[in-house]
């Protein structure tokens, strides 16, 4: 038994088993991850308060202004291209991780003179320097994982991700224990980020060996070429996660902040879920794009959209019904008006996931150009109702705008991806049939008290038991495809 799990979680045998595992090894990473994460968050919003809370979350998303040209997609751009062409591995990562170097030491500096300027909360001014450099600490970071994700060695991105959440949890608790402000919040970030890096590089370090060596100025022209498209979606999707801080800044107090940051952490949390399920196909769909295996492709992200959506169902059914109980639980009653915001934001789920998905394999296509349009739309319509939105409905007319937003940009890259890709959106009836179950159960019990944590293991019991009365199908494709004694044909290598 234990030599058929270390064969499961530590090697790539088949197309699907290697799915499987690496979104188990991502899955474990992430549970671990948001687990000391959620640790984290909770002490600093109760032990800051809104207003200290929300001015490290405004310097947070300010410094993210600044480092939008900081990656330009040189990150999966990378990953797909060591897929594609793995004999040039070491040239795409010396000509990358050049690029990457110039941009990331531009985005600094930039940030440092002119993030000063803009900002309109002046207690957030001393955090600018330190947010900016743990982005960039997060970007390299990022940047190093495109090595095994080519590979499509989850395991050890899993790993070391949990280990960098777990040295930047442990190092803010005790110093806001000691020292309870935002800026040196900033600072134990910068330093866990750091490790984090640090420790990433040294396990790829034999990826870097003469990497000089290898650098083909004859790449640049090629990767700015595959890249400029995300250089301007960069800077639009900046605007469509931060633009809401901002406009809230100028129009509200720093308590308005706060509230607006902890109705958004949740989903902001779970965000991350769909991901996992994305970074582990990528690979996959990248490769089979290149080997013109159409069947396969459609067969794959048929079964990744239903693998997503039934997860995301009851999350945001879920959230949705108990957001106020949540908001108390997590941040404390001071974040109780924070939780109309946090309901609604909670409906942003059903189209993140799934868009993260429909993003991914446009981009395998190298489609990626068409994000300019879909993030366009999105991030203008962001702005300008969250202008009109606003100053009428506070942070709850913020969340209407990001719902809309949202909607506009996921409905336009489906529509894309459908027009390059023929693949079937449906069999979702037992999943739709058993949400508005676990609804049902969830509100009611919810109406009588019962305590927010029993009432979402009863909400999750009950969903899958109704997937299973149901008899979903993708319970039992999932059961097989995880199977580890499944031998096939289909080898990866």
């Amino acid at each position: 038994m234990v030599d058929k799990l270390k064969s499961f979680f530590l090697e790539n045998k088949t197309l699907t088993q290697t799915v499987a595992k690496n979104t188990a090894w991502l899955t474990i990473s992430t549970v671990i991850s948001r687990g000391v994460r959620a640790l984290l968050v909770l002490y600093a919003a109760r032990i800051l308060g809104t207003e200290g809370y929300g001015v490290f979350s405004y310097a947070m998303s300010l410094a993210a202004f600044f480092c939008i040209f900081s990656d330009i997609g040189l990150s999966p751009l990378l990953t797909r291209e060591a897929v594609k062409q793995p004999e040039k591995i070491k040239a795409y990562l010396s000509t990358t991780l050049f690029l990457k170097l110039i941009m990331l030491g531009g985005t600094l500096v930039i940030g440092i003179i002119f993030a000063p300027m803009v900002i309109s909360i002046a207690a957030a001014k001393p955090l600018i320097s330190l947010a900016l450099v743990l982005l960039i600490f997060d970007n390299l970071r990022s940047f190093g994982f495109s090595i095994t994700r080519a590979q499509n060695k989850m395991e050890i991105e899993a790993t070391l991700s949990a280990l960098t959440d777990i040295l930047i949890t442990g190092i803010s608790l005790a110093v806001l224990f000691l020292t309870p402000d935002a800026w040196w919040l900033s600072l134990a970030y910068v330093i866990g980020s750091a490790l984090g890096t640090i420790i990433v590089f040294w396990i790829i370090r034999e990826h870097l060996v003469g990497i000089t060596k290898h650098f083909d100025k004859t790449l640049i022209k090629p990767i700015l070429t595959s890249a400029w498209p995300f250089a301007i979606m960069g800077v639009l999707g900046a605007f469509m996660i931060n633009i809401d801080t901002l406009i809230i800044g100028w129009f509200s107090s720093a308590h308005e902040l706060g509230l607006y940051s902890a109705a958004q952490r949740v989903p902001l949390l779970l965000y991350v879920l769909p991901t996992l399920l994305a970074s582990s196909v990528f690979p996959i769909l990248s490769r089979l794009i290149h080997d013109g295996e159409a069947n396969r492709i459609k067969e794959v992200m048929e079964t990744s959209m239903r693998s997503v959506i039934i997860i995301a169902l009851p999350l945001a059914v879920g959230g949705m019904l108990l957001a106020k109980p949540i908001v108390e639980l997590i941040f404390g009653s001071a974040y109780e008006q924070a939780w109309p915001t946090l309901s609604l934001l909670m409906f942003t789920i059903l189209l993140v996931f799934p868009g993260a998905l429909i993003s991914n394999a446009i981009f395998a296509y190298d489609k990626q150009k068409s994000f300019i349009f879909s993030t366009s739309i999105g991030a203008g319509s962001n702005i300008i109702l969250d202008l009109i939105l606003i100053p009428i409905y506070g942070i709850f007319g913020s969340a209407v705008a990001t719902v809309i937003a949202q909607i506009l940009v996921n409905g336009i890259n489906l529509k894309t991806l459908k027009n390059i890709l023929a693949f079937k959106l449906s069999g979702f009836g037992k999943m739709f049939l058993a949400v508005i179950g676990m609804g049902l159960v969830v509100f009611f019990f919810n109406l009588k008290g019962l305590h927010v944590l029993p009432n979402v293991l009863l909400g999750c019991l009950t969903y899958l038991g109704l997937l299973i009365i149901l008899k979903e199908s993708l319970l039992q494709e999932v059961w097989k495809k995880i199977n580890i004694n499944k031998n096939n044909n289909e080898i990866l290598n």
